[in-house]
């Protein structure tokens, strides 16, 4: 950093995401721009949380865009088992039209509880969610957010409550979740209402694609409760699936959320795309970096799946993609923890973990520590001393 910076006021934009369990990215913004200015009083902080299509991006809307409204509706639950319960959930419309349904809303794992259901867990809820959303004369498109989700059915539970079909070889229609892939022996999309005018858009968190050893089963599958066994059979659905749908299975993006991202896909049309940068665009970063000094990002965890997808990836390189005489935007990051190196383009990078001497200490305290973290950075414009990374 630029030394004569500690001596006039700054515009730092806070841009993080949220941290995984702990605290939403609105929280964790507000928390830094407290950390921030205690230090700086007189900078001018500008707070723009984003998310990358998992958990909270709704919520990131509706801060975001003036005007959005939430639209509540009850939902069937994950749960595999046939009495799941109905839930509540809601989906957020915008002035423009556009419907934000997020996945993890009426699908999540957190849905879940401490159980899980890795063959049975179902995507019947985002299904009934966009069935709300198209039934609203105002929506013109739709923009599914597709992370956090329960399952591993490839979509096939929310394709189903829009009206397609997924049969046995006795044409019985198989049961939810995708445990039950294998057997299938016919997918039939024509029961599918049309997607509105204006499409629909999935926004993706990661890039696996469907199947194999970089496919939804075997990398997220773990993280769902499936065993190897599990994951063998899961990815045996999935590939069934694909011989029966067709469209590209290795697409990135189509592993999204258990292969809901290739379903909707396939099946309805939809388009896949990055969703750290399709909310960063919506919540205006690009415009805020313009004359900005700094930008501070930041998730739970900082490591090497950090530039594939995620916001603070998506932060970096739209903050290195600054034209003018100013060139690139200096990059802070605070984590929960650190699990890597810091890219190029981060000028310093903190883990409150380490601030609180420990992760129990910082999960108790989150909003404490990031304040905290966000004060050593600021603290060291007003020095002139670049912060070490810790």
């Amino acid at each position: 950093m630029d030394r004569r910076l500690k001596d006039r006021r700054l515009k730092v934009v806070i841009a993080p995401d949220s941290f995984k369990g702990s605290l939403t990215a609105d929280r964790v913004a507000a928390a830094l721009a407290d950390g921030w200015l205690s230090a700086r009083p007189g900078d001018d902080v500008v707070r723009l949380p984003i998310a990358d299509g998992g958990e909270g991006t709704l919520d990131v809307f509706a801060a975001g865009v003036p005007g959005a409204r939430r639209r509540p509706v009850k939902v069937t639950g994950p749960d595999g088992t046939p009495d799941s319960r109905l839930i509540d959930a809601e989906w957020l419309a915008l002035p423009d039209g556009t419907a934000v349904v997020e996945l993890a809303r009426g699908s999540g794992l957190p849905l879940l509880g401490a159980r899980r259901d890795p063959l049975g867990a179902h995507t019947i809820g985002l299904g009934q969610l966009l069935t709300a959303a198209l039934d609203d004369a105002a929506t013109r498109r739709i923009i599914v957010t597709l992370g956090g989700s329960a399952s591993t059915d490839g979509g096939t539970g929310a394709l189903a409550a829009l009206g397609a079909r997924f049969l046995d070889d006795a044409s019985a229609p198989l049961p939810p979740g995708g445990g039950a892939l294998t057997r299938l022996a016919v997918a039939d999309p024509r029961g599918l209402p049309p997607a509105p005018s204006g499409g629909v858009l999935c926004l993706t968190d990661v890039n696996a694609p469907l199947c194999g050893p970089r496919g939804a089963a075997a990398v997220f599958g773990p993280q769902k409760g499936a065993s190897p066994d599990d994951i063998s059979l899961l990815d045996g659905g999935l590939h069934r699936l694909a011989q029966l749908l067709g469209g590209e299975p290795d697409a990135p993006g189509a592993g999204a959320a258990g292969g809901t991202g290739y379903g909707l896909a396939t099946a309805w049309g939809a388009r896949l795309v990055p969703g750290a940068a399709t909310v960063a665009e919506h919540a205006g970063l690009p415009t805020a970096l313009a004359d900005a000094d700094l930008v501070i990002t930041g998730e739970g965890r900082f490591d090497a799946t950090s530039m594939s997808g995620k916001v603070v990836g998506g932060v970096l390189r739209l903050a290195a993609a600054r034209d003018g005489e100013a060139g690139p935007v200096p990059v802070l990051v605070v984590a929960g923890q650190l699990g890597a190196p810091s890219p190029p383009g981060v000028e310093a990078a903190l883990a409150i973990a380490t601030l609180a001497r420990g992760v129990p200490a910082a999960l108790a305290e989150p909003e404490r520590w990031l304040a905290a973290a966000a004060a050593q950075l600021a603290s060291a414009r007003v020095t002139g001393q670049g912060p070490r990374e810790a």
